[in-house]
């Protein structure tokens, strides 16, 4: 009867986390990147306009699909595998969030194209920090 009431457990605590991560990863993401995208936006002063719409552009791509499934793969293996690793999630999580502007790269160009490395920065930073997230609400517990 506990074992049940374990896994009813696991089934409120893992969606619930996940949100949670997802939130805070989103959070970084927006406050990280707002930053970033002021900061180029006033230090370049050519095609301002132009360069702020293709910054739209990839966070339109961003907000579609790709965003849920790598990191919804890290969590499956991890509870699948019962991995209780702070180094697991919080890597996973940047992994999954730094392979956005690669998966958004080919689907311009259907093909890999290089990317900022201040855009990876971000993407990671805001992955480790929900892959933490994650881990502390619901990672560390069996």
């Amino acid at each position: 009867m506990e074992t049940m009431w374990r896994a009813v457990g696991r089934l409120i605590v893992v969606p619930l986390s996940f949100l949670i991560g997802a939130l805070v990863a989103g959070f970084v993401l927006l406050t990280l990147g707002l930053e970033r995208v002021t900061h180029t936006v006033h230090v370049e002063s050519t095609d301002n306009l132009d360069m702020f719409l293709d910054m739209v552009d990839y966070g339109l791509v961003f907000i579609g699909g790709t965003t849920i499934i790598p990191a919804m793969i890290v969590i499956l293996i991890g509870e699948i595998a019962r991995i209780r690793s702070v180094l697991y999630y919080v890597t996973g999580g940047g992994l999954s969030l730094a392979a956005i502007p690669l998966l958004a790269g080919y689907a311009e160009t259907s093909g890999f194209s290089a990317t900022d490395p201040v855009v990876w920065q971000v993407f990671a930073t805001a992955g480790f920090a929900g892959g933490f997230i994650y881990w502390l609400l619901a990672g560390r517990w069996t």
